[in-house]
């Protein structure tokens, strides 16, 4: 007997449903927009959490990094879980982790307290980052892929778009300025996202991908990771992955600050933080589609091309270049890790089956870059009093990440360039 008669078939075997699969991105969109509240929601209130709980700058680099530390540990087994639990259940134990990490932030009292909530969010984390890439690629083929993944990381973009642009100007003026009472919002709305995910999957074609899953043969863990790590050209992604995050986790933690170094008041750096998360939604709807695998990796090295103009714009004064850098940064922060992941779940030998698990390897190596990248910023500021060196540190970054394009295309895994 076939393997294909020993399982439930596939929705997309049994008439495709095409409005299902655009209902489980939605789910999945707002889980993603609850991580990036999350990821994000620090970072326009580091004054009042420094002022009020007694920290320097470099002490709150390591709370801004701590959860990337705790992410490169659980991402692995995270992606495991996922492939064995199914994305529903995992999916849902991810968000409810999130919105434990927002909660406990609420009541800290030091900065140990308030580094072990943010810790938590390493646990959720890799379980949401991961599993979103494996929906896509369980209901979504061909071009519609690289849209659907493209619309889901508009969640996180759309979420630290609102942390950014809302806290200082709304939120903590009606608050009566009471950073905690913000950070209780934000686990409100993780836990509202846990709830519609759990509606959504309940639908009968939800249900029937699910039993697919489980039906499939099991290959030990340690094969699969052996077997991942005998590629060529996974091992050179989980090298970029690194350079990607310390990119996108270095500006996006300590942008807001490094406007304000440049003298603009709180909520106007607020504004202009949430340039790059704007551009970036408009680019992410965009710009995975046009990398199809003819030309994936042009796409991809363009990319780290104006990631590396946008640190070196950034050190401009407010003003058409500083803008120009906002946008670049935008077009690259969003886009750079959907078209890195696009290419990292299509390379041969992985596929959708091994997706999560692969998803899981990316981002425990990119979150060494997400750690680091927080507090090198950080430390450098202390050190030097500004953030000149952190973004030279940056530029240099990036001629490392177009140096890894050029070493996919040799390997000629991910398709021609």
């Amino acid at each position: 007997m076939k393997e294909s008669d020993q399982r439930p078939p596939s929705p997309q075997e049994v008439g495709g449903p095409r409005a299902v699969r655009w209902l489980m991105l939605a789910g999945v969109w707002l889980l993603y927009a609850s991580f990036g509240l999350a990821a994000t929601s620090l970072a326009p209130l580091v004054p009042p959490i420094t002022q009020d709980l007694g920290m320097s700058h470099a002490a709150m680099g390591l709370v801004l990094g701590c959860w990337q530390l705790v992410y490169i540990a659980s991402a692995i087994p995270c992606g495991s879980l996922l492939d064995r639990m199914g994305p529903r259940w995992a999916l849902l134990l991810g968000v409810l982790l999130i919105a434990l990490s927002g909660l406990l932030r609420a009541f800290a009292i030091d900065g140990i307290t308030l580094a072990l909530a943010v810790g938590i969010f390493g646990l959720g984390g890799p379980i949401v980052s991961a599993g979103a890439p494996k929906v896509v690629s369980l209901w979504f083929r061909g071009r519609d892929r690289g849209l659907a993944m493209g619309i889901y990381i508009t969640g996180p973009a759309v979420g630290g778009i609102v942390a950014l642009s809302l806290t200082n100007s709304v939120l903590m003026p009606a608050v009566g300025f009471e950073w905690r009472y913000v950070l209780l919002l934000w686990a409100g709305f993780a836990l509202i996202s846990a709830v519609a995910w759990l509606f959504i999957t309940a639908h009968p074609e939800s249900r029937l991908m699910e039993d697919r899953l489980r039906a499939e043969p099991r290959t030990p863990q340690r094969e699969i990771l052996r077997n991942l790590w005998d590629l060529p050209a996974v091992r050179i992604m989980l090298l970029m992955s690194v350079g990607i995050f310390l990119f996108n986790h270095g500006l996006n933690n300590w942008l807001p600050e490094l406007l304000r170094a440049n003298g603009m008041t709180a909520a106007e750096a607020g504004y202009w933080a949430a340039i790059p998360t704007a551009v970036g939604i408009v680019g992410s709807l965009m710009i995975p589609r046009l990398a199809t695998p003819g030309r994936r990796l042009t796409v991809l090295g363009l990319l780290c091309a104006s990631a590396g103009l946008a640190s070196l714009c950034l050190h401009a004064d407010a003003g058409p270049v500083l803008l120009g850098g906002l946008v670049l940064q935008g077009i690259a922060r969003s886009s750079l890790m959907t078209v890195a992941i696009l290419t990292l779940v299509e390379l041969r030998g992985i596929g959708e089956r091994y997706a999560g698990t692969a998803s899981g390897l990316f981002f425990s190596a990119a979150e060494i870059g997400g750690a680091s990248g927080p507090v090198l910023l950080g430390v450098l500021y202390d050190a030097t009093g500004g953030f000149a060196a952190a973004l030279y540190l940056l530029t240099a970054v990036t001629v490392l990440l177009l140096l890894g394009v050029a070493g996919l295309k040799r390997t000629g895994a991910a398709g021609p360039g």
